[in-house]
């Protein structure tokens, strides 16, 4: 039997606009198994991103259970919430969010600077997360002397070098040209199969959801299952 890494039981999200109380997620189920790879699509405002910061514990469900591992996020103090980030989730976004400043190498190290690693430690980390990737000879490059595609490495670089099981992906390929968001792809399968690494991606492209195992329509709240062939 298939191990869950996480699970969404009745889960809703409403917001207040102005006078108005409008509802993104509507008593969502959904069950994420251990090396699942989905991808998530539907028209904007459909509630996909809200999704991923439920499971990211960047948000909170107004109704709801949302359990990742052993830890159910719904009922976590935001310290608790920042704590367990920093070892279970990586976040890769459309937009990379380098920091100009830092090589390739210190934007990588930058979320072990929450744990109890030293530098030498943290150095190591980031350049086998940085090989992984395939730009461990990049290491010591600033992001403006990166193509868009090696900063995407960088950040995805980033995202896994807490060694986290669970990779939350928004829009991870938005801003690239096909050939490199498919490079990209190909990447994030490689970290499915090979580095056992359950992933969720939202994404408006369906040839990015073809490289899932499996897409959920997200639409008025609810979720639709579509199996890829």
């Amino acid at each position: 039997m298939t191990e869950t890494l996480a699970r969404l039981e009745g889960v809703s999200r409403t917001y207040q606009k102005g006078k108005e109380r409008v509802e993104v997620l509507h008593q969502l189920d959904l069950t994420i198994p251990k090396g699942d790879f989905i991808a998530i699509m539907g028209p904007s405002g459909s509630g996909k991103t809200t999704l991923l910061n439920l499971l990211g514990g960047l948000d909170r469900p107004t109704a709801g259970s949302v359990r990742v591992g052993d830890a159910e996020l719904s009922k976590m103090s935001n310290s608790q919430l920042s704590s367990w980030r920093s070892t279970n989730v990586g976040f890769i976004f459309q937009f990379y969010n380098l920091l100009p400043v830092l090589t390739a190498q210190k934007n990588v190290e930058l979320p072990l600077l929450l744990t109890r690693f030293g530098g030498s430690e943290r150095a190591r980390r980031a350049k086998i997360a940085l090989d992984i990737v395939g730009l461990g000879d990049r290491a010591r490059h600033y992001p403006r002397e990166l193509s868009g595609g090696q900063e995407q490495r960088v950040a995805i670089a980033r995202a896994i070098v807490s060694d986290p099981p669970l990779l939350l992906c928004d829009e991870p390929t938005g801003d690239l040209d096909r050939e490199t968001a498919d490079e990209i792809l190909k990447l994030l399968q490689i970290l499915n199969r090979e580095h056992d690494k359950t992933i969720v991606m939202v994404t408006h492209d369906a040839q990015a959801a073809d490289y899932a195992q499996r897409t959920l329509h997200c639409d008025k709240g609810t979720l639709k299952q579509r199996e890829v062939a």
